[in-house]
């Protein structure tokens, strides 16, 4: 029979049992902080009907989407977490609690062409706040302050949030007689960091803005400063036009609020230059940086929408929502050494080896450890001692316990750090009491580790 190569697909992640304990200590913190802000947990299926995901799709989504047929059904794998929440309300509407506020983890597909930590396969971490008819500018507030403890809980410090309000652009563009350009504008000027002034410059005119006006954007994008100074140089387009106005009200109000959800002023910048490329986001956008990896790009981004789901109902469901995308953030991080490899990646906390041919005491002595929330595994398998430590040496498990006739006949147990090899015989109680509070303390890390 001839074998068939084993191989993972180009744009899919497959980790190795400690890696992926680290990937899933991080999602255990994304999930910890987001419930902390009062959202709940939602699952929405991986496939969806072709016609529920691209009901408003077209254009590059729909050539990134994977679609198949099963029968008579046009189906498709969900191309992120936002359209299958929409119809998730919709659907829902008359069961829901407004403001409907969750958060969802889960794998997205997109058949892109597969690059270095980009992945055709990868897990989004979002949260959404969905009003009914109406949002309250509080909410593009929190958004940031569960931005930086989501980040800090990580165990990420160097960051920034950056913050801007799409009304602002849309007023600021109308003034120069551009309101039917605005979009296309916002998204040619989204790509000032990866591609420079000059060359926005250079699209904005060959996309029909006069000189003059490019002019007059790329000044106004590069208004900067301390946020109250940014704030205070738009104050001089205030009563110009009343779109814009709104913005600036909005913005300053986001602001005012962020102090008092705790977010430090060094941890977020006004930036005119965040726009968001895609048109539904009306209000407030955020755009997450690493100080230390601009070239990253965002590593978190999102902002306000008007209409959520007015592919599926005529009730108006204003929102405002974040993503991280873990899997690209997880390999970066890993690439560029920043996870904390003092954290314990073992399955167990401790590994009893029985000496015995009866594990009897063996198992009690397991039994005692997993009751005192120490994680324990029996070696059971018939193989010599040094087969057993070299499983315990591979597994990077902390702790090996010997249990023999001496020990037993002694009211003993052996156990030895893995790590210093320190070995003590104490008694049982003893011994769960010890190996418990050194993983408590070695549990105390963040599974991000910045370098000094």
């Amino acid at each position: 029979m001839e074998r068939i190569k084993p191989r993972t697909l180009s744009g899919f992640m497959e980790l190795l049992p400690a890696p992926q304990t680290q990937f899933e200590r991080m999602l255990e913190k994304l999930r910890a902080t987001y419930s902390l802000y009062g959202f709940i947990p939602l699952d929405t299926p991986i496939i969806e009907s072709a016609e529920i995901l691209l009901a408003k799709g077209g254009g590059e989504t729909e050539k990134q989407i994977y679609r198949f047929t099963k029968g008579d059904s046009d189906l498709a794998l969900r191309f992120d977490l936002t359209v299958p929440l929409a119809k998730y309300v919709a659907l829902h509407y008359a069961d829901l609690a407004f403001p409907f506020r969750r958060y969802q983890i889960g794998k997205v597909y997109r058949g892109e062409r597969a690059q270095r930590g980009r992945f055709r396969e990868f897990y989004q971490c979002d949260i959404d706040v969905i009003g009914d008819g109406k949002l309250d500018i509080s909410n593009e507030a929190e958004i940031p302050a569960i931005i930086y403890q989501a980040f800090t809980s990580l165990g990420l410090e160097r960051f920034k949030i950056r913050v801007n309000n799409r009304k602002i652009l849309t007023g600021f563009y109308a003034m120069q007689g551009l309101a039917e350009q605005s979009g296309e504008i916002m998204r040619t000027v989204d790509k000032l960091d990866k591609i420079g002034p000059e060359k926005v410059r250079a699209l904005l005119v060959e996309g029909g803005v006069a000189e003059a006006a490019a002019d007059e954007i790329l000044k106004f994008i590069a208004i900067t400063g301390e946020n109250e100074e940014v704030l205070a140089a738009l104050e001089g387009y205030r009563g110009r036009d009343p779109i814009f106005d709104q913005g600036l009200d909005e913005l300053g109000t986001v602001v005012k609020y962020l102090g008092s959800f705790g977010v430090p002023a060094d941890h977020f910048a006004v930036d005119l230059t965040i726009a968001r490329g895609l048109d539904y986001y009306t209000g407030t956008v955020y755009e997450t940086v690493m100080l230390d990896h601009p070239e990253i790009g965002s590593i978190c981004s999102g902002g306000r929408y008007d209409n959520l789901a007015e592919y599926y109902t005529d009730k108006k469901l204003p929102g405002v929502g974040i993503s991280i995308g873990l899997t690209r953030l997880f390999y970066v991080l890993g690439e560029q050494g920043y996870l904390n490899d003092d954290l314990v990646t073992a399955p167990a906390d401790a590994l009893i080896l029985p000496m015995t041919e009866d594990l009897s005491a063996a198992i009690a002595f397991a039994t005692q450890l997993r009751q005192a929330g120490v994680r324990a595994q029996v070696y059971g398998e018939q193989k010599k001692f040094k087969g057993k430590m070299s499983y315990a040496d591979k597994l990077k498990i902390p702790y090996v316990v010997f249990l023999g006739e001496d020990e037993i006949a002694n009211g003993v147990v052996k156990i030895k750090d893995m790590t210093t090899g320190d070995q003590q015989a104490l008694s049982p109680a003893e011994a769960v009491q010890t190996i418990a509070d050194a993983m408590a303390q070695r549990a105390a890390g963040k599974p991000i580790r910045e370098k000094d």
